[in-house]
C-alpha cells in the first residue's frame, strides 16, 4: 500500500534537525537562513490561521534547495507551522507522484491542510528564478560541444553563488511561496 504524504511528514526530519546534519552546502544554507528576513507580518498571520504544514522533497546538495528551504523554514517558523524533510534520493515513490515536466526536480514543497490531505504543492522554483535559470541555459553551448561540460559547471557554480547571497532572489522565492499559500488558503 502507497504511503500518504502525510505519511511521509510523520517520518520525516523537522527542517531544523536536517539543516543542522546536512554535509553539503550547508554553511550556504544557514547563511540564507540567518540574512533573509521577513517583513510582511500581515501575511504570515494570514499563513498561520492555514494550519498548513509542510513536507519538503529535497537533498542537501541542491543548489535550488540550498536557497529555497532557509526561506520556507523561516516563513513556517514565523507561522509557528510545522515543516518536515522527505529526501528524494530515498523516497522515489514520494517525488514520482511530483515530477516537473518529467523529472524530479527539487525542492518540492507538499502543502498539507490540518487533516492531513495535499491541498497544493510549490516548486522547484520561483517564476522569476526559473526565468534567470532558462536565460543562463540558453547562453550555454550545445551539449555536444566540447566546452558544454566546463560552461554549464562555471554558470552553474555561478548561480548557485547568487543563491546564496541575492536577496532579490530570496524575495521572489517569498513572493512566490506566499502567494501560493493565500491563494490556496483562500479557496
Amino acid at each position: 500500500m502507497l504511503k500518504t504524504e502525510q505519511q511521509y511528514f510523520e517520518e520525516g526530519k523537522p527542517i531544523q534537525s536536517y539543516m543542522d546534519v546536512m554535509s553539503s552546502l550547508k554553511n550556504e544554507s544557514f547563511s540564507v537562513y540567518n540574512q533573509f528576513e521577513i517583513s510582511d507580518y500581515e501575511c504570515i498571520q494570514k499563513i498561520k490561521v492555514s494550519k498548513f504544514h509542510f513536507l519538503v522533497i529535497t537533498e542537501d546538495w541542491c543548489g535550488d534547495a540550498m536557497m529555497i528551504n532557509p526561506i520556507i523554514r523561516k516563513i513556517t517558523e514565523a507561522a509557528n507551522l510545522e515543516m518536515r524533510v522527505a529526501l528524494r534520493d530515498s523516497n522515489v515513490e514520494l517525488i514520482d507522484r511530483y515530477l516537473t515536466n518529467g523529472g524530479r526536480a527539487i525542492p518540492i514543497v507538499i502543502i498539507l491542510d490540518s487533516k492531513g490531505e495535499v491541498v497544493g504543492k510549490w516548486g522547484p522554483r520561483a517564476p522569476k528564478v526559473q526565468e534567470i535559470v532558462d536565460n543562463l541555459r540558453a547562453i550555454l553551448p550545445d551539449k555536444e560541444d566540447p566546452s558544454f561540460a566546463d560552461k554549464q559547471k562555471e554558470v552553474f557554480g555561478s548561480l548557485r553563488n547568487r543563491y546564496a547571497q541575492d536577496p532579490f532572489l530570496w524575495s521572489y522565492v517569498y513572493d512566490s511561496f506566499k502567494e501560493t499559500i493565500l491563494a490556496i488558503s483562500d479557496k
